[in-house]
Formats: structure tokens, C-alpha cells, sequence
């Protein structure tokens, strides 16, 4: 194998055992196991409708999800890809995690869904174990499409949306987000 560093003139030669393994760079490397989460709260047109609100300036709902958002990729050292918004507030986001199985997650995905519950809105959160780590996306369409598991936890998440929302996906394990059954 050869190496040039910076500034030099000729390659190094390194030698290379036999018992390394080969690396074979792909689009793929880079790319590490971990989760991807989606969280959308559910008919939010209707909700800020119905209690008079702006879509375009934060309320207790979408406040409290930035906080909740922000408190989850902290918590997790998760990178937000998309929908963390300070100024509008948070209606949806997109959150890799690396080196971190959904199950985990799971807990707090549940705090999180039941937390906007109590401020009386409806939450659809999906969380799903896969590759993670492609590089921030430079918009909404690559953060919902920019890897084969994006577009698979998207796909979970429109259909849990079809079905009434209100539930936490965990690889496979459905959970009700309010236990009330409260939502608009």
C-alpha cells in the first residue's frame, strides 16, 4: 500500500501484513450502525386552528418539542438533520444517532411523545436501527431520502400517520404515545 502525505514529493511505501483486512471504499464508507429518528406531531394544521395560533412563531407545542429534540441528540451525542427550528418552533425532525440501537431509545421516545401529549397535541415518532452518518443534508428532501433507511423510517412513519398517528415505533414494537387516547 502506498501513502503520500501532504507536501511530500514521492509515495511511502507501508508494508501491509497479510492478516489486515481489505478495505474497500464504497458511496457507503463512512456510514456506521445506529438509529434513525423521525418525530411529526400529528395534524398540526388543525391544532393551530383550533386554538388560534401562528404556524410561524413558537408555541408551548413546538417549543417544547425543540427543547425535547435538542435534549434527545444531547443525551445520545445524535446529530439533527432537519426540523430543528428555534424561531418557528419544531413541528417535525430528523435525528441520526451512532452506535446506538432504537431499542435503547425507546424510553425516552416515550417521555418525549408523552410530554407533548400533555400540552394537548398528538405525536407520531419512528425509530428504526440502520446506517447513519452520511453528512448533513443540505436539505428537507435529502433528510427524509438521503439513505435507503431514511426512506424506510419515512415510509413507516406516513403509514402509522395514515393509520391516526399517536404512536411510537421502535424496530418492529408499536407503543400508544398518549395513554388517554387525547388527541384532536
Amino acid at each position: 500500500m502506498y501513502i503520500c502525505f501532504k507536501g511530500m514529493k514521492r509515495r511511502a511505501a507501508i508494508e501491509e501484513p497479510d492478516d489486515w483486512p481489505s478495505l474497500t471504499l464504497t458511496p457507503r464508507a463512512g456510514l456506521v450502525e445506529g438509529t434513525i429518528v423521525i418525530i411529526d406531531l400529528d395534524r398540526f394544521g388543525e391544532f393551530v386552528r383550533e386554538r388560534g395560533l401562528s404556524e410561524y412563531s413558537p408555541n408551548d407545542v413546538t417549543g417544547l418539542l425543540s427543547r425535547l429534540v435538542e435534549d434527545l441528540a444531547r443525551r445520545w451525542g445524535g446529530v439533527i438533520l432537519y426540523g430543528l427550528d428555534w424561531e418557528r418552533g419544531t413541528e417535525e425532525a430528523v435525528v441520526e444517532i451512532p452506535g446506538v440501537e432504537a431499542s435503547e431509545l425507546a424510553g425516552d421516545l416515550l417521555r418525549i411523545a408523552r410530554e407533548v401529549c400533555e400540552e394537548g397535541a398528538s405525536v407520531t415518532i419512528v425509530a428504526v436501527t440502520g446506517l447513519v452518518g452520511a453528512g448533513r443534508p443540505v436539505g428537507r428532501r435529502e433528510a427524509y431520502r438521503g439513505s435507503p433507511d431514511r426512506v424506510r423510517a419515512l415510509r413507516l412513519l406516513r403509514r402509522l400517520k395514515r393509520r391516526g398517528g399517536g404512536v411510537v415505533y421502535v424496530d418492529g414494537s408499536e407503543f400508544k404515545a398518549c395513554s388517554s387516547g387525547a388527541r384532536l
